[in-house]
């Protein structure tokens, strides 16, 4: 089948001339083929045919510098052609590869090759090859055991936008197998009833296509008896005991080739395992041991007994019985022996432990320190010298068991004992035991002293906080608990000198700082520890310095001096300004006394004579005047009123000679509310016959 394309132009043109014309053909814009012509038209044939040859095709013309192009026809070619499968050996051995080859010729990769392998004795196998750039695929089988005749085939597919095909299948190609070993034979020369002590023979053989380097060998389990390399038989030679009881392989490989045969043997027993009996299996030094040794059905054999170890044993006595004062030495795995007709036979081990007694254990602190911190863990070891393991420790605290520890070497039992609870003194006692019959060995009983560290830590001080200037201050440190002796230091913050230290055996101290002065003001605390080494620190105490009562008194009377001095001033400026006032004020009492006098008024001690001043200016201290608001208006009625207490001295006109007194003199002093101006009542109570 073929493709035929064909290309033809339309040229106008307006006389008659003969014009060349370049015809183009592509396939999916690829360039196919090129010709030049007069004629308006021509072909291009694709003979024949391939699935490859589907696409879209056109074709171009180029005449007199003009170009024109033709739509776009699409082909599609329907299948594949049949492909091509060789071999490269027609005959190969088994364990080697089959190498073959498929060719799909005049196709356009890429492809997708699948081979076929076909055997009598085998399921169809298959593989799978993609290849992008070739028309051609290669690939392997390998050949198996039991493969005689082999067929391939091959298959090719390609996958397009215009779809999917498939080929038709190859051709059979057919490749022979040939055996290079034919399959191995195991046969075996002894009696079909083997006993104990029979000689048995197994022997493998094989034939061989022509000479290879085989390799045969025979095996029980996985335990290779025999092998050889490049013959054709090996065997196996033995005399039977019970361990030749199993299956047997006979195996032949080369290279990847392996054949195998197998077969089974079975061996009577001629006798039962002996059997070693001992007196004891755990005694003392120096005491007798038994060892008997036996045959179930008691069967006439040749006995021996042996020491392990070593490995090989020690031959002890070849008899049925061995009897001796047993020694710590003797300690070790016993067997019997017993041969009958060239069988030997051995019993299962016995072990046999000979127990020299402990000797009196020494039981000792890990620190060998006698003392230790209340809540700390406190660590003993417990070791006899002598004596055979396993050996069991035991430790207690007073009459209390506290642990029990099992040690199977030469070594010393650890135990750890945590104290919770205060005791000054605490006592330790171990024992050592194993299975020797003699009594438990107790070691010396251990003292240890328990310390409590310093707890609950105060400070104080008397007086409390503050201390006169050169005076003495009693400092308190306290601890709640604590072992005795305990260590006291007082410090002064920030001074890394201590000011007092003690170690006293009991837990307060009592330190006077005497002749305190302002340097010695701030913060002391108290530091307290013990045997423990653990150091407290209590709280921070601040001490004040001040005056001193002395200094207080006399600073005291210093301001009392001035306040007094301040006072007689004031006095005296009082005293200036109150005579500065009698004149007027005995003028108002002259007139007051004649109105009494003319209106006849009442006279007592309620009496009360008003003066009013007629001076317009006030007085100060300083004997100054000061001119009064005279532009006040009618508010000035609103002004304050001051009262002053005066005692004035007046005659009695009753009494004679004449008589002084006191009288209390009140002056009502009104003022404006600017404070400048002032009117001023004065109410002078006399006595009641006061004139």
């Amino acid at each position: 089948m073929s493709i035929e394309l064909t290309c033809i132009v339309d040229v106008s043109k307006s006389t008659s001339f003969q014009m060349q014309h370049t015809f183009l053909f592509y396939k999916d814009d690829n360039l196919l083929h090129n010709t030049t012509s007069e004629q308006n038209r021509t072909r291009y044939k694709i003979s024949p045919a391939r699935f490859a040859d589907s696409g879209i095709y056109k074709c171009i013309v180029e005449a007199n510098m003009k170009t024109k192009s033709s739509n776009d026809l699409e082909v599609q070619v329907k299948g594949l052609c049949q492909p091509k499968l060789t071999a490269l050996k027609s005959e190969v051995t088994e364990g080697e590869f089959v190498t073959l080859r498929c060719e799909v010729p005049e196709e356009m990769p890429p492809f997708i090759f699948l081979f076929k392998k076909m055997s009598s004795n085998q399921h169809p196998q298959e593989k799978k090859k993609q290849e992008l750039k070739e028309n051609f695929a290669s690939v392997e089988f390998p050949v198996e055991e039991r493969d005689r005749i082999l067929r391939f085939q091959c298959v090719a597919q390609v996958h397009s936008i215009f779809g999917s095909e498939m080929s038709e299948p190859s051709k059979m190609t057919i490749v022979t197998v040939v055996e290079p070993f034919s399959h191995p034979k195991l046969t075996s020369k002894s009696p079909w009833n083997v006993t104990e002590g029979d000689r048995i023979d197994i022997v493998c053989t094989t034939i061989l296509a022509r000479r290879y380097e085989i390799e045969i060998l025979i095996q029980k389990d996985k335990r290779i008896l025999n092998s050889t390399r490049g013959q054709n038989s090996v065997t196996y030679s033995a005399v039977a005991t019970m361990e030749h009881n199993g299956n047997y392989t006979c195996k032949v490989e080369l290279g990847r080739v392996s054949k195998t045969t197998s077969m089974n043997i079975v061996v009577a027993e001629l006798f039962a395992k002996p059997i070693l009996t001992p007196s004891l299996t755990d005694l003392d030094e120096n005491e007798r041991l038994s060892l008997w040794c036996h045959i179930n059905g008691s069967p006439k054999a040749n006995f021996s007994i042996v020491k392990r170890p070593p490995e090989n044993g020690i031959l002890l006595k070849t008899s049925s019985n061995f009897t001796i004062q047993a020694q710590v030495d003797d300690t070790g795995s016993y067997v019997c022996r017993a041969e009958i007709k060239g069988i030997i036979k051995e019993s299962n081990p016995v072990q046999i432990t000979v127990y020299a007694p402990v000797s009196e254990p020494v039981l000792s602190v890990a620190n060998s320190s006698m003392e230790m911190v209340l809540g700390e863990t406190l660590l003993l070891r417990c070791q006899s010298m002598f004596g055979t393991p396993p050996i069991n420790y035991t430790l207690f605290r007073g009459n209390r068991l506290i642990d029990t520890i099992t040690v199977f070497n030469n070594t010393y039992a650890e135990f750890r004992d945590r104290q919770t609870k205060l005791n000054s003194l605490r006592e330790y006692r171990c024992e050592a035991s194993n299975r020797h019959s003699h009594a438990i060995k107790s070691s010396y009983k251990m003292n240890i002293t328990v310390i409590a560290p310093v707890t609950n830590i105060s400070f104080g001080s008397l007086p409390h906080g503050e201390v006169e200037d050169g005076g003495d201050i009693n400092f308190l440190c306290v601890v709640g608990e604590g072992s005795l002796p305990i260590n006291f230091t007082i410090f002064k913050q920030n001074e890394q000198t201590p000011l007092f230290y003690e170690s006293k055996m009991e837990t307060r101290i009592l330190w006077q700082k005497k002749s305190l002065s302002k340097q010695d003001a701030g913060k002391y605390f108290c530091e307290a520890s013990n045997r423990a080494l653990v150091t407290k620190r209590s709280n921070l105490l601040t001490v004040k310095v001040v005056l001193a009562s002395w200094q207080k008194g006399f600073i005291a009377l210093f301001v009392l001096a001035v306040i007094a001095i301040a006072a007689s001033g004031f006095w005296w400026c009082w005293r200036k300004k109150e005579k500065g006032k009698h004149p007027s004020m005995e003028m108002s009492g002259s007139t007051a006394v004649t109105n009494s006098t003319s209106e006849k008024l009442p006279s007592g001690p309620n009496h009360f004579t008003e003066v009013y001043p007629g001076s317009g200016y006030i007085e100060d201290c300083e004997n100054t005047v000061k001119p009064t608001d005279e532009n006040k208006g009618p508010d000035h009625e609103s002004a304050e009123v001051e009262y002053t207490e005066v005692e004035v001295s007046t005659p009695d006109p009753y009494e004679a000679p004449v008589k002084k007194g006191t009288d209390t003199v009140y002056s009502e002093i009104r003022k404006a509310n600017n404070d400048s101006g002032e009117n001023r009542h004065s109410r002078i109570e006399g006595s009641p016959d006061a004139t």
